[in-house]
């Protein structure tokens, strides 16, 4: 992975092998802790994709791909356990087929290039969070201070 900042926005360009959340959350050690997730375009692999049910659990599918991602949206900000991604996508199999939803993973093929823009240094890392939520669901929670 590599990537730019300029300004508030950053631009990453992921390489074959690289899974796209992992990627992603590694920019909190650059200092990069709240930001959303704008764009996002490539050619990607092992995809799981799902959606929440109304009990509160994904129900997840994998396409081993390849497919072309169309569309990323998301953010990034701190959780449970570190940086943390949610992010939703769309993308369409080599029969020209949309399919999309709530990622879980994806594999880079080819090349994902990534667009985020970093949230204002007024929103600090305690004011935006990840925290358990009921069933799969782990919830934004936004506190004011």
């Amino acid at each position: 992975m590599e990537h730019i900042v300029s300004d508030r926005d950053v631009f990453v360009r992921l390489d074959p092998g690289e899974e796209i959340h992992q990627s992603l959350q590694s920019l909190a050690k650059e200092g990069i802790i709240s930001a959303a997730i704008t764009s996002g375009i490539g050619r990607i692999e092992d995809v799981e994709v799902g959606f929440l049910d109304s009990d509160g659990v994904y129900r997840k599918t994998t396409y081993t791909g390849p497919v072309e991602l169309l569309s990323t949206q998301g953010n990034l900000c701190p959780g449970p356990d570190g940086a943390f991604t949610h992010i939703h996508i769309v993308m369409v199999d080599d029969n020209h087929t949309v399919l999309g939803g709530h990622l879980f993973k994806a594999i880079v093929t080819i090349t994902a290039e990534i667009h985020l823009r970093i949230l204002d240094d007024e929103i600090r890392p305690n004011m935006m969070c990840r925290v358990a939520g009921d069933g799969d669901f782990v919830k934004l929670e936004l506190r004011r201070e």
